[in-house]
């Protein structure tokens, strides 16, 4: 079984390349998949398990485990999110690879984010506010000018400013125009494109604030507790998702569903949809959407690239061998002929 380094999945997942995959692959057939949350208290918030499997037969087999801790960076100097992606052999069921998952979703979740604003934001956008400076944020800000090559300016808010402080500086060294944004609701009314990745509760993007063309990326709020939109963005959007799963564990849909304010029929298309053409943006002056819910679908499509990138000889380094029975001598180790085809 091989052993892929967070480093490797990296490599692998060039943006535009994973932008390139993935809107390929939603036009193709999808594989067969869901997604399961355990949930227990805790005094820094809800503690996850999730577990999303996907399986397409003859191409393969992969779940991803994530474990979502929000007091661990304060209580034991841990990430909050911890996971690995493990791909079968579709054949024999054999366990082909052990990858980090961690790497795999900052990149797919950025990418699936990326895919969305090409699709659905101006071509004309200038100005991106990233709302959260988690880990994660850093892959969005990049896959989002990856899209948008015009962007000319990135805001950054978050609730903790020394964060913000934190992700403006990386940006900055790296040539991008990022600033400290201090007041939200200031920063939503001059945004073309606001990407949200927060584990807020309670909805922080107001709809009402947002100017005729905007274009929202909603990432957090995985779990029906969690929620960043309020009911006026749905309301004045034009309101799509990644996948129509996103609708069954996401608070930015369960609370608004319930409460009778929002109706799932009025969603407009998925990535499918848009990939196909058979769905976008009414025009320039409208309000956009997309809810990147995840799914294990995406996840299945992301880790195959890493498999096709190792199998290539793509990427050499940071790739182990490991037998359940021991070490394995090279003539005998298992041989990942069809994991990713």
């Amino acid at each position: 079984m091989l052993l892929i380094e967070a480093s490797v999945v990296h490599e692998a997942l060039d943006t535009a390349l994973l932008m390139d995959a993935l809107e390929e692959a939603h036009r193709g057939p999808m594989p067969d998949h869901s997604w399961q949350v355990l949930e227990q208290p805790a005094a820094a918030g809800r503690q996850a398990f999730l577990s999303l499997p996907a399986w397409m037969p003859e191409d393969g087999l992969g779940v991803k485990l994530v474990s979502s801790f929000p007091g661990n960076r304060e209580q034991h100097g841990l990430p909050t999110v911890h996971s690995l992606y493990i791909w079968f052999d579709p054949h024999t069921g054999a366990p082909i690879a052990l990858m980090d998952g961690e790497a795999l979703i900052f990149r797919k979740t950025a990418a699936d984010s990326a895919l969305g604003s090409k699709f659905l934001s101006r071509p004309d956008s200038r100005t991106l506010l990233m709302v959260g400076a988690g880990a994660l944020a850093p892959h969005l800000v990049r896959a989002h000018l990856v899209a948008r090559p015009g962007l000319r300016h990135v805001g950054v808010w978050n609730r903790t400013r020394v964060s913000a402080e934190a992700l403006v500086a990386d940006l900055v060294a790296t040539g991008v125009d990022a600033f400290v944004v201090d007041r939200l609701d200031d920063a939503l009314r001059s945004a073309d494109i606001v990407s949200a990745a927060t584990m807020s509760a309670d909805p922080i993007i107001k709809g009402d604030l947002l100017r005729p063309g905007t274009h929202v990326d909603l990432v957090g709020s995985f779990t029906p507790q969690m929620r960043e939109a309020d009911d006026a963005l749905l309301q004045r959007s034009e309101v799509f998702v990644d996948s129509y799963g996103a609708t069954e564990h996401s608070g930015d849909f369960v609370d608004p569903v319930a409460r009778g304010v929002f109706s799932l029929d009025d969603i407009a298309g998925d990535l499918t949809a848009l990939a196909t053409g058979s769905a976008g943006r009414s025009g320039p002056a409208a309000i956009t959407m997309m809810k990147n819910g995840g799914g294990s679908h995406l996840d299945y499509f992301t880790a195959r690239e890493v498999l096709r990138a190792v199998e290539s000889g793509r990427v050499v380094s940071g790739i182990s061998r490991f037998s359940p029975a021991g070490p394995v001598p090279p003539a005998t180790t298992a041989s990942t002929d069809g994991a990713a085809h």
